[in-house]
């Protein structure tokens, strides 16, 4: 696999353990491998950071030495992703909305959105407003997107979600521990703790900005990435977030 990640074996049990390339790390993607699949997997560039592998495909003088990076989803190709979507997904417009009902326009399909996005949402002219505006929240049951001028609104934080699919290797006590939850964000503490099998609730008291069901919540124990699992739901005080 051409992924920035690492394998080890601790007392027989095939662990993912991050890429030494820091800045390119795809442990996050991996984590819900199992300790059977990483055993038929190889990571031939995990213990390489990119200037290296760049060198190493001039030296062989590959096509692709010099071949810009790439952000997008590999399996999509060069397709718009909203279009790639549009494919599969009936795409159905709705109101854009303050929390406070005040309508700011009309969104093109709740599933083009996450929370915590700034770009794209085409929202301008709105008096005594300055600034970029934020999705801050969806609502299924009205196709209602939620959006409002601040990028660290209240509306956007949680402190504990629950995860689901949950895939862990070895033997993964409730505990302390770090997560991303989502690639390339920062290690964030947090409380894991089984509520049944392959379902976890994880606490973050500190507060963390646009927890997103759907998204994944990748488990780490400083190198290793012990595994991981869905957001199923996201709450504040023990309330459930109703537009997350």
């Amino acid at each position: 696999m051409g992924h920035y990640a690492q394998k080890v074996v601790i007392n027989g049990v095939n662990h993912l353990k991050r890429g030494f390339d820091q800045n390119k790390d795809q442990t996050y993607f991996l984590a819900q491998l199992t300790s059977n699949q990483l055993e038929k997997a190889l990571f031939p560039i995990g213990h390489l950071d990119k200037k290296e592998v760049r060198k190493i495909a001039l030296d062989l003088k590959l096509n692709v030495a010099e071949k810009k990076d790439s952000t997008g989803i590999c399996f999509i190709g060069e397709r718009h992703f909203n279009d790639f979507l549009n494919n599969y997904l009936p795409a159905k417009k709705g109101p854009m909305k303050r929390l406070n009902g005040e309508i700011i326009g009309e969104h093109t399909g709740l599933m083009h959105y996450t929370i915590g996005q700034r770009k794209g949402l085409n929202i301008g002219g709105i008096k005594d407003i300055v600034g970029p505006w934020f999705v801050v929240g969806k609502s299924l049951s009205d196709v209602t997107l939620y959006v409002e001028p601040d990028g660290n609104h209240e509306a956007l934080y949680s402190d504990e979600a629950v995860i689901e699919d949950v895939i862990l290797r070895g033997d993964v006590k409730d505990g302390n521990y770090t997560a991303k939850f989502r690639y390339r964000q920062e290690d964030h503490d947090i409380y894991l703790e089984k509520i049944e099998d392959h379902v976890y609730r994880v606490t973050y008291l500190q507060g963390i900005k646009a927890v997103t069901p759907g998204q994944l919540c990748a488990i780490y124990q400083g190198e290793l990435c012990l595994g991981g699992g869905f957001i199923k739901s996201v709450y504040k005080k023990g309330i459930l977030c109703p537009y997350a």
